[in-house]
């Protein structure tokens, strides 16, 4: 984690600017002739200074005359001469600007002058000063108000002058103040006019407070006195009423009115002083009440009531609070007990503020004053000599009732998204922790307070998903010590770093950590004092215990996701604080196990967690250096290489990291670390995640920054070096660096070959960039520079990329193009520019979308190249265009080449473009087939995006091209408008139009058009049948369309791509236009003319488009111009958005069916054209127009008094829409939160409207705003704590849906009692009962808080009671939240009472269910939250008991029974139950023997198929058997129920029942699998019946996933020794089993469940077979068969799940099937399953090739190579080490040549040559139709490096056999497959090189995928002959 450093702002230093007159009249009174006296020597100092005009000199001639003042003596003054001088510093000190550095050396000029000068200097500069006062511009205002202030800032002299000039200043503000506050008025819209107003307005008023604070004394005697007196009072009026009016007025920022509400605090300090009576008057200031002003000066009264004026905006209050606690002192004893009422009443004031204030940034500011309130408490107490108020001390410590309300303030705040509201409620709970301490300083020890006790053991249980909670306990632990929460709370250290896996809580938790280990180091420490070492050993060894060993647990076994944010937040400040730490880490890990031991899968292990560990040392500098060895000695070298291709990405970034991060940045690299990175970098370049990919870049930049840095060092050295020895070495490393440099270089260029993998070519460009950066690739003297690694060959290959589909890949390879040596690219060879040219130009117009961007990439190389104009013209002639490029000037700059070309080149495209859109005009069909307008429109965007309009040369020119751009687009815009804003642009163009002329699509817009409006509120629409007959009858005709022998197709697709791309093109030009081109004052390219002509057609787009591409793409475009609206310097194009947005906001108001603002899909363009309007009103402004805005639409939002009606409906869903988009908007941010509960509510009354539209806008708007609210979700979990908030947070948040809600529940509940049993659904209750389950109660709530959840409980537990089962299930879920865990059983209690005691008539069984739904929810949320059982007495088990009749026959409702079995199952299902043994022994009797009188046991004979409920009912019942049969037996009366009862949910007819049997079975066989050590003992309740059951039940079950759960089960079973097979009685063999299996399993395709749960547990039972009898295997008929169908199941086309079960099962086979040297299956199956594991090995799923990859470690040890262990590696790494495998099995088999010649049949690849070569043909003349190629499937799999890799290891294979001279190739048999392959091979080479000369020119570009196909195929049959030829 790096903070990024601020960057200091150093003031600018400028010369003196004075008018000519003034300093000429300056210059001529200083000037003098001769003498040497002291005087003349300043004046001629000062003289030349005034001359000059470089400002740093004239500082240096100042200062000098400084040091000259100071030394004149009173002997020597020539009076005029002096004053002239004095004159001409304090004159040039008041025109200076403002933090210019030379007013300071002024000011300490001034300064320096003698005492006997002082009083001169102050009359100079008072008069100069005073002159500027009597300016009565308005400009100058700014200026003079930072010179006073200037005057006061540490200059005394200046604060003499200011005193001395009081009335005249403070009559100069206050004139300064009124003429802003009458400007503000009138600067509505202006944005940046406004802000400018504000910045001064906020510099006035601190110079203000500044001016007041400076001048108490002579405030204080002009008011005493008597002359003067008067005016002085009026002025100090006046300015309290400027104050006054900024405080109340909410157009003011809230910088301004903070620092508003200091200055009258302090003025009415400054004029009442500090006594009693200005306590009194802040009183009732705050309070707001007249009474109290009494004390007050008569003049001053009137003020203060203006200030109490009733309905005052609330924050005045809070803005007085501040300036109460800042501008009055409150250290030391109070002067009055008014003073301790106002301390008092502030945080009172506050609080009251927290409930009524919506805007985020207030409640900053409230949370912020009641911070700065605590520290002024914590000073009032801290006051020595006097005791402490009594009052004041009780109201301050802990457990008082403003501490409560403080601490509830804390608890709703503690969560606010605002970052600076949550530090400021940190701080508050550690002042109000001080203030307990210090109120209370008797007790010392926390264990004795019981305040603290309580208070640690609260937030100890509160849930860790708050993130509040870690901050407080941060401050108990600053204040009292980590041992006293390790007392309370022991497993504290597991628990929080068991956390670290969440990346929301890892920061919290990991700063609560070091808190906690710091401090208990500490206090370990200072416990055992200076004690001996081994003492030391010892508490360092408890410490150790405590902190590191849970850490080194969690790495050894978390899954890595879990464990990324330990090495970022937690390790580092665990070695900072104890570095000696590591070594025992090491030690520890190192011990337990040999360290490739891998921990439980998914984790990382012993080697990953040591990696860890290492790395976060060497990266804090804890690793001793590199000198002893790697890391001194710590860690062998092979581990580390282990570590470097370990399956687990982040096991290999952190090696990777221990390699390359340093703490020194000049360590040399070592050879070994060199040798490291050849090992790492080969198999990790094709990385398919992206984390990963940035992690290796940059970690491998860290390594080359620190190996430029280090050459720099060592070649400095070798300048100074004067030891031979050193120099030789110092030689050697440089040596070492440029090989390591050479190798890294050319290894990245060779892997860019056509067909390498995205994620490859992307990390190759990446690396490759950075070495461009670092080292350059000239090919200059530079010792490191790589230009010569770079052959022509690579760096076409680099060019080759930029035609790649990924757009990453494109831009990094044009940066890496501009910085490979020129001759190597060998662009600036005519013909080759040419060429490339041709080839971008041919792009541009291409109908596939990503041609264009590689056609625009093209161009920008091109750009640099001098002779690009030459091949513009050739290439104009050849179109027959008229095109005449800009000649070149003799010898040009790049600059001029680069600005030319630019210019030549848009010119170009803009004459191919106006040529195309004319011939479009004609035909849209045409151009969308030929030549879509899109690609030339990008093209020139992208060119004028590089163009620097700073430097222009060719003005003129460009001003003509931009005008005819900007018509040019409009012209674009009407061909394609049509489409997009066509009522269903999607489908406008029939598939298979035959149209001979424009004039279909004609017709078909023109019967569009007129239908472009609202009218499906009112009337249907009705087709036009004659048209509809006319088009079926054209569609039958053949779609090709012939102009002058051009044959082309066109599809619907491709006319709407060529619309709405064209759309977005046109958008992003014009936006880029406006944007980046200076506008036309003098040398501007653009007018404000056009500017607002591009407005207002954005402004058409947004609100009539109707495709969401256009739409979203126009969006982007007006943003563009909105942004530089706003940052304009016209006013008149700063005025525009505001004169926009009302009238948009007009023209939805008054939209009806008519209006052609689009009302369907989300109101399309509308939302994005009003946010764009908002967003760009500056954050710092006070935001007028998004509040205009916002009230507005929720006004049309909300229900209209008048009833439905067209005109309000259609109004409605526009502003319903518009506020979801508003309310998304990320960048509107906080500023949206004062609406959200307007928006709410308008949201949950829309859903009563009887209109569908309004009900479906609501419904959007109202899942946004729960997102808005409660944050994305967090986890999978819809219901966890995660997602949800405390209610008093929310109604603290929300104060005005606590009302709201409350009544909507009320209403909708009293519509759910239906006696009758209809139906009455409230239109709002699901909202309602949704909002409120997300809430939860906290446990630090108050009772007191008039926000309580009470009020909603009995609403919601009648909402149980709906009809409507959906409701009932919310109603429960609503109800937990608002219960708190104390109150749960007496809830719980009170509602079994309302359930009926026996049978009756008149039994509401939805009242039943409700209320046991309600029990139900309310024990399990017990469960999870108490971690306690339910109190004894609770009268649970009583009510329970006596209402048993309900699970029973008795009741004849099923859904009723089934609920109350539920209830049951929570309380007598688990081990550790909620009841003490005795409740719940006699409660497990009697719901057993409800279950064995049940249906489940004793079914009915006469019962059909379960009625509604039943087949839940069953459930329930089953889950009790469960619980009574497997998961506890024990405790439910043994294995003699137990097993009767397995056996009748086995054999029950509902599938569900046996599949939840089945689910229950699995999970406790695997429960038992973790327990026990000696696995081969079957569990008691798991007896010979019911394992032959199981058996019968998979030959017989026709259920697929009940068949699939119970192979699973029998797979587990199968794997703890061997099943015997029972059908009935008849029992199986081996044999046939297997062959009944491969059945299933063949047939089983359709269900991907059931066909891997066949396959696994098939294998395992082949497995078996082999093991037992390796020899005999091949005599059993089906293995063969076997191995084809894994196989078959490794398929590119298979399901995820299905091969990764096969990678399970070749994994599983690897030791007994694929290595054995008896080759069990034959030569062809066991070749098949090895290709089938490479094939795995290339899959495009990491997890499908992660599964492969760790074969190698079932390989036996003796066949693996020396550099291979059997540890998990990555599967690059597995691929090569597999392919080596099997060419030494072919060894060991004796099968060399058969082996030889399959795996050359692998390198030619499968299929026909011929037929192949036929087929391509054929495909290519079809490709043109598809505008988005699919391209291969895997992205992935490299091919080429899979031909590379197996032509390596045949021809090792070949040498090895020629060298041990095995049974060569010549028997008959081989030299006919030998021959028939090289016929093969050199057909296939044939063909393929056809085929590739008949592409056209640069087909790298063209038809890049063909090429990469050919290319591939051509290589294959090559290397094959290669292998051919030798075995000849």
């Amino acid at each position: 984690m790096v903070v990024k450093k601020k960057k200091k702002t150093t003031a600018k230093v400028e010369a003196v600017v004075l008018d000519e007159e003034k300093l000429h009249k300056l210059i001529a009174s200083l000037s003098v002739d001769g003498g040497e006296d002291g005087v003349r020597q300043v004046a001629q100092t000062l003289q030349t200074c005034l001359e000059l005009s470089e400002p740093v000199q004239q500082i240096q001639l100042v200062k000098k005359a400084g040091s000259q003042l100071e030394a004149l003596s009173e002997e020597e003054p020539d009076g005029a001469l002096l004053q002239a001088c004095l004159h001409a510093l304090s004159l040039v000190y008041t025109s200076l600007q403002a933090k210019n550095p030379l007013r300071r050396a002024i000011a300490s000029a001034l300064s320096s002058a003698p005492a006997w000068l002082q009083e001169q200097a102050v009359s100079s500069l008072s008069a100069c000063l005073s002159d500027c006062l009597s300016d009565p511009t308005s400009q100058r205002c700014p200026h003079i108000v930072d010179t006073i202030a200037a005057c006061l800032d540490g200059f005394t002299l200046g604060e003499r002058c200011i005193n001395k000039l009081l009335p005249e200043v403070l009559q100069f503000l206050h004139k300064g103040l009124s003429g802003y506050l009458h400007q503000n008025s009138g600067l509505t819209g202006r944005h940046i006019a406004q802000a400018q107003l504000m910045h001064s307005c906020l510099a006035a008023v601190k110079a203000s407070v500044l001016v007041i604070q400076r001048s108490q004394g002579t405030i204080g005697a002009g008011l005493r006195a008597e002359q003067n007196r008067c005016r002085l009072e009026d002025t100090l009026s006046s300015l309290l009423g400027c104050y006054t009016h900024i405080l109340t007025d909410e157009e003011f920022v809230q910088s301004v009115q903070s620092t508003a509400g200091l200055a009258v605090v302090l003025l009415i300090r400054s004029v009442m002083g500090c006594g009693d009576e200005v306590a009194s008057v802040v009183c009732s200031l705050l309070r707001s009440s007249a009474p109290g002003l009494d004390s007050a000066p008569r003049w001053l009264k009137p003020r203060c009531e203006g200030l109490c004026a009733s309905g005052r905006p609330p924050g005045v209050s809070l803005y007085l609070c501040h300036g109460a606690l800042a501008m009055l002192s409150w250290k030391g004893a109070l002067p009055g007990p008014q003073w301790e009422r106002l301390l008092l009443l502030v945080p009172n004031t506050l609080l009251d503020l927290d409930v009524s204030i919506k805007e985020s940034s207030t409640a900053m500011v409230v949370a912020r004053v009641l911070t700065l309130w605590s520290s002024a408490a914590l000073d009032c107490l801290q006051a020595g000599g006097q005791p402490c108020p009594p009052r004041l001390q009780q109201s301050l410590s802990g457990g008082s009732e403003l501490q409560r309300h403080l601490l509830e303030h804390i608890y709703s705040h503690w969560e606010h998204p605002l970052d600076g509201v949550r530090h400021q409620t940190r701080s508050l709970f550690r002042n109000l922790l001080l203030l307990h301490q210090h109120a209370n300083p008797s007790v010392s020890d926390p264990a004795e307070d019981p305040y603290v006790a309580e208070l640690t053991r609260s937030l100890l249980g509160l849930e860790w998903h708050m993130r509040g909670k870690y901050g407080s306990l941060g401050c108990l632990v600053e204040l009292y010590g980590a041992g006293h929460l390790l007392h309370i709370r022991p497993e504290l250290p597991s628990c929080l770093v068991g956390l670290m896996g969440d990346q929301t809580l890892a920061p919290y938790a990991s700063d609560l950590l070091e808190r906690l280990f710091v401090s208990h180091k500490a206090q370990l420490a200072s416990e055992a004092g200076a004690a001996d070492e081994a003492a030391t050993r010892d508490w360092m060894e408890r410490w150790h215990q405590t902190w590191v060993t849970p850490l080194l647990q969690v790495l050894c076994r978390a899954r890595l996701d879990q464990t990324t944010y330990i090495l970022d937040y937690f390790l580092p400040k665990l070695l900072r604080c104890s570095p000696s730490s590591l070594a025992h880490m090491v030690q520890a890990l190192q011990a337990t196990t040999p360290p490739c031991s891998q921990g439980p899968s998914g984790s990382r292990g012993a080697l990953g967690a040591l990696m860890t560990c290492l790395r976060a040392a060497r990266a804090q500098g804890v690793v001793p250096s590199s000198k002893e060895g790697l890391w001194g000695g710590l860690v062998p070298l092979s581990l580390l290489q282990q570590a470097l291709v370990h399956k687990h990405d982040q096991v290999r970034m952190d090696a990777l990291g221990l390699v390359c991060e340093s703490h020194r940045s000049t360590e040399a690299v070592t050879s070994q670390e060199m040798d490291l990175i050849r090992h790492f970098l080969p198999p990790n370049l094709n990385s398919q995640a992206p984390g990963v990919r940035q992690q290796t870049v940059s970690l491998l930049k860290k390594l080359l920054c620190r190996m430029k840095d280090s050459a720099l060092l060592l070649q400095k050295r070798l300048i100074q070096e004067r030891e031979q020895e050193q120099r030789d070495g110092d030689q050697h490393t440089l040596h070492l660096y440029k090989e390591f440099l050479r190798w890294l270089c050319v290894r990245l260029l060779e892997v860019l070959l056509p067909g390498s993998s995205f994620s490859k070519c992307l990390t190759a460009l990446h690396l490759l960039c950075l070495l461009g950066e670092l080292f350059t690739f000239s090919t200059g003297p530079d010792v490191l520079a790589l230009g010569e690694a770079v052959a022509s060959a690579h760096a076409q290959n680099v060019l080759y990329c930029v035609a790649s589909n990924f757009l990453e890949v494109k831009q990094l390879a044009s940066t890496l193009l501009r910085q490979l040596p020129p001759p190597a690219v060998g662009l600036q060879v005519p013909e080759r520019t040419r060429r490339v040219l041709q080839a971008a130009l041919d792009l541009s117009t291409s109908t596939k979308p990503f041609d264009s961007v590689t056609a625009a990439h093209l161009l920008h190389l091109l750009l640099h190249q001098p002779d690009l104009g030459l091949a513009l013209l050739h290439c104009a002639q050849e179109q027959g265009l008229e095109f005449r490029p800009p000649s070149l000037p003799t010898q040009p700059s790049d600059a001029v080449v680069l600005e030319l070309n630019m210019l030549a080149v848009v010119q170009f495209l803009l004459r191919c473009l106006q040529s195309e859109v004319s011939r479009s005009e004609a035909s849209l069909l045409q151009a969308a087939a030929s030549y879509p307008l899109y690609g030339r429109a990008h093209c020139i965007t992208a060119v004028l995006q590089h163009l620097n309009t700073e430097s222009l040369s060719q003005t003129e020119q460009w001003r003509r091209v931009v005008s005819e751009l900007v018509a040019v687009c409009y012209r674009m815009s009407d061909v394609v408008s049509p489409v997009v804003q066509s009522s269903s642009p999607e489908g406008l163009i029939p598939m298979d139009t035959d149209s001979e002329t424009t004039a279909g699509l004609q017709r078909i817009l023109q019967e569009i058009q007129p239908r472009d409006t609202n009218d499906f509120f009112t009337s249907a629409r009705e087709l036009d049948t004659a048209h509809c007959d006319h088009t079926q009858t054209r569609t039958t005709h053949t779609p090709s369309l012939n102009t002058g022998g051009e044959g082309y197709r066109v599809t619907a697709q491709m006319v709407l791509v060529c619309c709405w791309r064209s759309m977005k093109e046109v958008a992003m030009l014009l936006g880029q236009l406006c944007q980046s081109l200076p506008l036309h004052t003098q040398s501007g390219l653009i007018t404000e003319e056009q500017v607002e002509g591009v407005g207002l057609y954005f402004r058409q787009q947004l609100l009539q488009s109707r495709h969401r591409g256009a739409f979203e793409l126009a969006y982007v475009g007006f943003v563009r111009l909105t942004d530089m609206l706003c940052r304009s310097g016209s006013p008149a194009l700063q005025q525009l958005p505001a004169r926009w947005l009302s009238e948009v906001l007009e023209e939805v108001k008054s939209s009806d069916p008519s209006s052609k603002l689009c009302a369907t899909r989300r109101s399309a363009g509308i939302p994005f054209y009003i946010q764009a309007l908002l967003s760009s009103e500056p954050k710092s402004s006070s935001c007028s127009l998004l509040k205009m805005t916002m009230r507005e639409l929720i006004a049309l939002a909300e229900p209209s008094a008048s009833g439905t009606t067209d005109s309000s409906t259609v109004p409605q869903v526009h502003a319903l829409n518009i506020l979801r988009a508003l309310y998304r908007d990320t960048r509107l941010g906080e500023n949206v939160i004062p609406f959200v509960s307007d928006g709410m509510q308008a949201a949950v009354l829309g859903f009563t409207s009887p209109v569908w539209a309004v009900r479906n806008s609501s419904t959007l708007l109202f899942s946004t705003l729960i997102t808005r609210i409660f944050g994305v979700k967090k986890g999978k979990d819809e219901h966890s704590k995660k997602n949800r908030m405390t209610g008093r947070e929310f109604f603290t948040r929300f104060p005005a849906l606590y009302p709201f809600l409350l009544n909507q529940l009320e209403e909708a509940a009293a519509t759910v009692e239906s006696v009758s049993g209809q139906v009455k659904l409230h239109p709002s209750l699901f909202l309602l009962l949704l909002v409120l389950s997300r809430l939860y109660p906290s446990p630090m709530d108050g009772s007191s808080s008039p926000l309580g959840l009470a009020p909603f409980m009995p609403f919601i537990i009648r909402c149980g009671h709906s009809a409507v089962y959906r409701t009932r299930e919310m109603a429960a879920r609503a109800l937990v939240p608002f219960v708190l865990v104390t109150q749960v059983p007496s809830t719980v209690h009170s509602l079994l009472q309302e359930l009926p005691a026996q049978p009756g008539p008149g039994i509401q069984h939805n009242h039943i269910h409700g209320t046991l739904l309600q029990v139900l929810f309310l024990l399990r949320s017990y469960q999870t939250d108490s971690h306690r059982p339910l109190p004894a007495g609770s009268g649970i088990t009583e009510g329970l008991r006596r209402r048993m009749w309900l699970a029973s026959r008795h009741n004849g409702c099923e859904v009723t029974r089934g609920a109350f079995l539920d209830v049951l199952v929570c309380l007598c299902g688990p081990k550790i139950s909620l009841l003490d043994d005795s409740e719940v022994g006699d409660l497990r009797r009697e719901a057993l023997s409800v279950l064995m009188a049940s249906e489940l046991v004793a079914p009915d004979s006469s019962s059909t198929a379960p009625g509604p409920g039943g087949t839940q009912y069953l459930l329930s019942l089953a889950r009790v058997a469960l619980s009574a049969s497997v998961e506890i037996p024990e405790l439910w009366g043994g294995p003699g129920p137990a097993s009767r009862l397995l056996r009748c949910l086995l054999q029950c007819p509902q599938y569900e029942v046996r599949e939840l049997a089945l689910e229950g079975v699995l999970r406790r066989l695997q429960e038992e699998e973790e327990e026990e050590e000696e696995k081969k003992r079957r569990p008691e309740w798991l007896d010979q019946t019911t394992l032959s059951n199981l058996t019968g039940l998979a030959l017989h079950e026709t259920h697929p996933q009940c068949l699939a759960k119970v192979l699973t089960v029998l797979r587990v079973l199968s794997s703890r020794g061997e099943l015997e097979w029972r059908d009935g009685v008849d029992v199986l063999s081996q044999e046939e089993a297997l062959l009944l299996l491969l059945a299933l399993a063949q047939d089983s395709a359709h269900s991907v469940e059931l066909h891997c749960a066949a396959l696994t547990l098939l294998s395992q039972l082949v497995v078996q077979l082999v093991n037992s009898n390796p020899q005999g295997a091949s005599a059993v008929a089906c293995l063969a068969e076997w191995g084809s169908l894994v196989c078959s199941c490794c398929g590119e086309e298979q399901p995820v799940e299905v091969k990764l079960t096969a990678a399970e099962v070749l994994v599983s086979c690897t030791a007994t099937v694929l290595t054995s040297t008896h080759l069990p299956l034959g030569l062809s199956t066991s070749l098949s399953l090895w290709r089938s594991l490479f094939t795995l090995l290339q899959d495009e799923d990491q997890d499908v090739r992660d599964s492969a990859s760790d074969f190698i470690s079932n390989v036996p040890a003796p066949l693996l190579r020396t550099d291979v262990t059997g540890a998990s590696v990555c599967p690059p790494v597995a691929l090569d080490s597999g392919v080596g495998l099997l060419c030494r099995l072919f060894e060991l088999w004796g099968q060399t040549p058969a082996g030889v010649l399959a795996l050359t049949e692998w390198l030619l690849g499968d299929g026909d040559a011929g037929e192949e070569a036929v087929a391509d043909e054929a495909t290519g003349l079809d490709e043109e139709d598809f505008l988005f190629e699919k391209g291969d499937l895997n992205l992935w799999a490299e091919p080429v490096q899979w031909v590379k890799l197996l032509h390596r290891h045949v021809d090792s294979l070949i040498l090895a056999s020629k060298r041990t001279r095995a049974p060569g190739f010549s028997g008959s048999d081989q030299v006919h497959r030998i021959r028939t392959l090289s016929t093969r091979a050199r057909t296939q080479a044939l063909g393929s090189q056809r085929a590739l000369d008949s592409l056209p020119a640069l087909p790298q570009f063209s038809s890049t995928m063909e090429h990469a196909r050919l290319l591939l195929r051509h290589q294959r049959a090559t290397l094959a002959l290669d292998v051919l030829e030798r075995l000849r």
